[in-house]
């Protein structure tokens, strides 16, 4: 097991907070300073990233879950709240139908179930990097690294439609209006999850940096909800 990095401010009820694609626990400021006055929130690194070890196990969002489980287990925390950015919600919709009693409430920002999903911008971005990262190696260490992060949003998620309808959480699907994935997948996730709420917020991707007040606001609604 790896020693995760992370944030750990505030007290009461546990909100852990699962960053995105090549990001941190850092990435999430403006959630920590807000709502530290209300829950203890976690921003965890996760494998990877930050200041976490890579360690030797899979990178795949299969194993963040799993190495979720271990994190919360070690730090003896049997339920939370948790919020998932980008890959984070990925992980975060993964943790959920695996460890349902783990999960108190459920926010997924940005999150999506597979590579066409995305924008064809985005994707052909993507192959952009790609190819420059195979032809512009430098450090083959770097080189590796990066090309686990994009295998990341190329090759995974790995959840199924269908298997949404097992999150058993109260669950706040929300994205940008301009996010990196279309806007009807976002309704189709939202959709398959029982107890689940939708909002679209104005901006992009990056609605905890970029229209942080506005998110804020939203989540702190559907938690003491």
């Amino acid at each position: 097991m790896i020693r995760h990095n992370y944030i750990d401010i505030g007290e009461g009820k546990p909100l852990i907070l699962l960053h995105g694609n090549g990001a941190d626990g850092s990435y999430f400021i403006h959630q920590i300073n807000y709502f530290s006055s209300k829950y203890r929130v976690i921003a965890v690194d996760s494998r990877g990233h930050g200041k976490t070890p890579r360690g030797e196990r899979p990178f795949t969002l299969l194993q963040f879950s799993e190495d979720l489980h271990a994190f919360l287990d070690a730090h003896a925390i049997k339920r939370a709240h948790i919020l998932g950015f980008s890959d984070g919600a990925n992980v975060a919709i993964r943790f959920a139908i695996d460890y349902p009693g783990y999960v108190d409430k459920l926010i997924l920002s940005g999150a999506n179930l597979k590579y066409s999903s995305l924008r064809i911008s985005v994707r052909m971005a993507i192959r952009l990097l790609e190819k420059a990262n195979s032809t512009f190696s430098g450090d083959k260490d770097n080189q590796t690294r990066r090309s686990e992060l994009l295998q990341l949003m190329k090759g995974e998620p790995v959840t199924g439609v269908d298997e949404l309808e097992r999150i058993q959480a109260e669950t706040l699907v929300i994205a940008g209006t301009m996010d990196l994935m279309y806007g009807s997948h976002t309704k189709l996730i939202a959709s398959k999850i029982p107890n689940s709420r939708l909002e679209f917020v104005k901006g992009n991707h990056s609605l905890a940096r970029r229209s942080y007040k506005a998110f804020n606001e939203i989540i702190d609604d559907f938690l003491q909800g």
